[in-house]
């Protein structure tokens, strides 16, 4: 068979290896929701980290740095890998790295190798979303697609949603061990099961055998300037941006080392990764529509969890139940999506997905304030989750249209990077908005506090009710004062998360003409390109 036969019959057929299709989908699915799963299950357990180990609770936030800088160097090059040493036996190794590393995790016995750990899982976990998705795009026909990326979006969905809660669950009756320790049997089940019904199509073995030789230079670029970007983003806020040298110093580094990756890989016959895909509109449109997902999905993930734990008492755990019937929202949405794309042109669904997002986020604007009940806060999450399944399907039935099968590892490899720093730019976003329109509202309310009648009698009110329980009257004064101040720091911290919303509302809105940059996609069909 030659290679343009083999080229020809996976894009038509779908390629299983003698295998049901929707076996492969739901096994390697499983491998996947563990690793997006670990991205938010720690979050919680870090205050018991970092008791347990005796750290500060800053450098116990290297846990999740180190998993999200070495997961971002991976992603971008898993296709070139996955090319070079075959798909299977990449996919493999991910999952045994992820595995073994998560166990290690659990063993950890001080924050140094706990943080070396994570390196480690972070990296076998970067490889496992770009190799699903490519394995789905080259198990199933181009008509059936639509469905499979369902599977996948359940998974990439339903996992961070109930991390925090799970997360949370296991901290608070076992120990924060057991979030590592529950990675490994399912790690253990993904490897023998993926061992007998994984297989290489034809066309990847062929392009293994044409693959060139390993270019060092773009491996170090972009394993540097990755890895310094999600240094700046992570710590940015924290570090008060500019104002730190270390976070100039690395934002100057990932500037050269990424722009200095994108001139070398243009020319490079082999290049690592595949930038002049670029080139097509179709192809810069969805990458910058997965990247808008990622800062919507992962930004309002922590902004509302956040104003619940912080402003109305709620417990980690309770927070993560407040996310998680939106989860379970979309994956009821899901099927029919999937469904659907394969009769509607995927833009509309796009379009809708943006429009209704865009909408949701608004009106999470005008609900969210400090006395809001549980059962509402779990309806304006699932108001705002709907509309993410009218985007990850169709997101990427339209990024895969008009890319050969041989190309299928490098457009997931991409496609999961986008995600991911979209996460890592929203998560930012958020931390950094909300600090500083807070302190912008903040000096405007106390600039309209005014001394009053009714102001000296709130506060001689609340000193009477502090005297009564035996608190002595000038201290009392100075506790009503404070109990005054800390009203119009509460005030100012839910304007603040309100023009997060909007401003996110905004730009979500933004993407709704820009479909229509894409290029249209036979329902049931997608072009081959040659």
């Amino acid at each position: 068979m030659t290679g343009e036969e083999s080229l020809r019959i996976t894009h038509e057929k779908g390629w299983t290896g003698g295998h049901n299709p929707w076996t492969v989908a739901l096994v390697v699915t499983m491998a996947t929701f563990m690793e997006v799963l670990d991205t938010a299950i720690a979050n919680v357990s870090l205050p018991h980290i970092a008791g347990n180990l005796s750290t500060s609770e800053e450098e116990a936030t290297w846990v999740l740095t180190s998993y999200l800088v070495s997961n971002a160097i991976v992603l971008p090059i898993s296709g070139w890998l996955a090319t070079r040493i075959g798909r299977k036996r990449f996919y493999m190794s991910c999952v045994f790295l992820f595995t073994v590393s998560s166990f290690m995790c659990g063993l950890a016995p001080n924050l140094g190798l706990l943080v070396f750990f994570r390196v480690l899982q972070g990296l076998g976990g970067g490889g496992l979303g770009p190799s699903e998705q490519a394995i789905l795009a080259d198990t199933f026909p181009p008509r059936q697609r639509g469905m499979a990326f369902a599977v996948y979006g359940m998974a990439v969905v339903l996992a961070p949603a109930i991390g925090p809660t799970l997360g949370g669950f296991i901290t608070d009756h076992y120990n924060w061990r057991w979030v590592f320790f529950i990675n490994v049997p399912v790690g253990i089940a993904s490897l023998l099961l993926s061992s007998r019904v994984v297989t290489d199509p034809p066309h990847l073995v062929e392009a293994k055998k044409n693959a060139g030789p390993i270019d060092g230079v773009g491996l170090g670029l972009i394993a540097v300037g990755l890895g310094a970007l999600e240094y700046v983003l992570d710590k940015g806020q924290e570090d008060d941006w500019f104002s730190s040298k270390a976070i100039v110093l690395f934002a100057v580094i990932s500037a050269s080392c990424l722009i200095g990756f994108v001139v070398w890989e243009w020319r490079q016959k082999h290049p690592v990764v595949e930038v002049k895909l670029f080139k097509s509109l179709n192809f810069s449109a969805t990458s910058s529509m997965m990247l808008v997902l990622g800062i919507a999905l992962y930004g309002s993930t922590v902004l509302l969890p956040q104003y619940m734990q912080i402003w109305m008492g709620y417990t980690a755990e309770q927070a993560g139940m407040a996310l998680s019937p939106g989860g379970f929202a979309v994956i009821a949405m899901l099927p029919l999506v999937g469904f659907l794309v394969s009769r509607i042109d995927a833009r509309w669904l796009i379009a809708v997905g943006f429009l209704g997002l865009s909408l949701s986020l608004f009106h999470m604007a005008n609900t969210i304030y400090p006395g809001i009940d549980f059962k509402t806060a779990v309806l304006v999450r699932i108001y705002q989750s709907c509309p993410l399944a009218f985007l990850f399907v169709p997101i990427n039935t339209v990024m895969y249209n008009g890319v050969p099968p041989s190309k299928n590892n490098q457009v997931s490899g991409i496609v999961n990077l986008f995600r991911n720093l979209g996460g890592s730019v929203g998560i930012a976003f958020v931390a950094t908005s909300i600090a500083r329109r807070s302190q912008l509202h903040q000096a405007r309310l106390v600039a309209h506090i005014t001394p009053s009648a009714a102001l000296s009698a709130r506060i001689e009110g609340i000193a009477q009710q502090l005297q009564h329980v035996g608190i002595g009257a000038a201290q009392a004064a100075k506790m009503a004062t404070g109990a005054i101040y800390g009203q119009v720091i509460k005030q100012a911290q839910t304007l603040a998360y309100l023009d997060v919303l909007w401003m996110m509302g905004l730009f979500t809105a933004i993407m709704v003409p820009a479909v229509f940059l894409t290029r249209r996609v036979k329902p049931g069909a997608a072009a081959m390109a040659h």
